[in-house]
């Protein structure tokens, strides 16, 4: 297909579902519950990639730079979540709680996995390379979207000051697995498509200079147009510019994109416009990112679906049992008893991971289709959940937590 009318067909996707309200608002249940998982997309990139050839390989290699601005635009919706001002009102024990429990689904999906991966030769043969595919799922496993907990709460019902608690504890996931990324990516960097590969310094080093030069390209655009008008057009052209200068050296969007916009929100004085910006085109990112990467899946062998489902599990397990038991003993009572599980969905910022890494390693289509699976499962899967947890009292905050907005 050609890529001027691909990208046609997704800048349409995209702007049609920032009109729709099944991506910002999640019904209690019913069908438009399933739809507030982003499944549809996903079976729409099926069907136009693998299905029809629309979006074929060719076309999608062309949008590779679309798929890095809309990883690059829900890496920088976390970054303006983390605001040093905040991020030191939050109590010790609540980090620990929140470390603990990522740390946990880290420790059971990547041992899942490596074991999987020793047990079955396709799986060997389709996570490749072994280690960094592992330290990739397992870091995928940390991540708690704070927008996908938000949806899944509403969905079932939770209380205002308690849906608080649960998106400071995803973002406060989600943060932790991007590093955990980045140690999997500074393992394995491969120079791809023309590109040397570097060191783990030097790939660290471009990472974090492109999002810090992204920010004071920001910073200085807005301060030679300082009108409200022109902040938009400002922050579009630093998410494109830390996003190109990522994808060109081979870095991660996701976190380069982080980087830029933790460096704006805390800099500049128009933060509270920075964040409703970046809210407001969220939908459009994440719809065109799930189209895509429903057109990238590949299934080499039936095992990755089996695996991933087992592996989703062990990830749900392993933050039920942390909370379950660490919640008392560290004394993070701020945080709802239910917290492991009302942080299970994903989100796209795990797709956004994936997508990181495939962008690096474009023979991980397997390790995208692996993560596509398990995050849906935890998407479908986590108002139920919830829904029964809250049956408890317990979930019930105490006291209201911090808020990272």
């Amino acid at each position: 297909m050609n890529p001027v009318a691909a990208l046609a067909l997704l800048a349409i996707a995209g702007l049609a579902a920032t009109r729709l309200s099944w991506l910002r608002r999640a019904p209690p249940h019913g069908v438009d519950a399933v739809l507030a998982t982003g499944v549809p997309l996903v079976l729409l990139g099926l069907v136009l990639g693998p299905g029809i050839g629309m979006l074929d390989r060719p076309a999608l290699r062309a949008l590779a730079p679309l798929t890095a601005l809309a990883v690059g635009w829900l890496g920088a919706g976390l970054g303006a979540r983390l605001e040093w001002r905040l991020i030191t009102r939050i109590p010790r024990a609540t980090w620990l709680l929140c470390g603990a429990q990522a740390v946990a689904g880290l420790l059971a999906v990547g041992t899942g996995a490596l074991m999987l991966s020793r047990a079955v030769p396709a799986l060997r043969a389709a996570w490749v390379p072994t280690l960094p595919a592992v330290l990739t799922l397992g870091a995928v496993a940390m991540v708690s979207g704070p927008t996908a907990v938000a949806l899944a709460a509403r969905a079932a019902g939770v209380a205002r000051h308690t849906s608080r608690a649960l998106s400071l504890a995803a973002t406060l996931d989600t943060t932790l697995g991007i590093l955990a990324f980045t140690l999997a990516l500074a393992i394995h960097h491969p120079g791809t498509q023309g590109r040397p590969a570097v060191g783990p310094g030097a790939w660290l080093a471009l990472t974090l200079g492109s999002g810090v030069l992204a920010g004071i390209v920001f910073l200085s655009l807005t301060r030679l147009r300082p009108t409200a008008a022109d902040v938009g057009f400002a922050l579009l052209g630093a998410v494109f510019f830390g996003a190109g200068a990522a994808y060109a050296a081979g870095s991660s969007p996701v976190l380069a994109c982080a980087i830029a916009a933790s460096v704006i929100v805390n800099l500049t004085p128009r933060r509270r416009a920075v964040q409703a910006h970046l809210e407001a085109w969220e939908s459009a990112a994440t719809a065109a990112l799930f189209i895509i990467i429903g057109a990238l899946l590949t299934l080499p062998t039936v095992w990755i679906l089996p695996a991933a489902l087992a592996l989703a599990a062990l990830r749900v397990g392993g933050r039920w049992v942390v909370v379950r038991y660490g919640r008392s003993a560290l004394a993070a009572l701020r945080l709802p008893a239910g917290v492991g599980i009302a942080t299970a969905p994903q989100g796209g910022l795990a797709l956004a991971i994936a997508a990181s890494f495939f962008l690096i390693d474009p023979g991980s289509g397997a390790l995208l289709t692996t993560v596509v699976v398990g995050v849906l499962f935890a998407q479908l899967a986590a108002p139920p959940l919830l829904a029964r947890t809250l049956r408890a009292p317990a979930l019930t905050a105490p006291r209201p937590a911090a808020e990272l907005s």
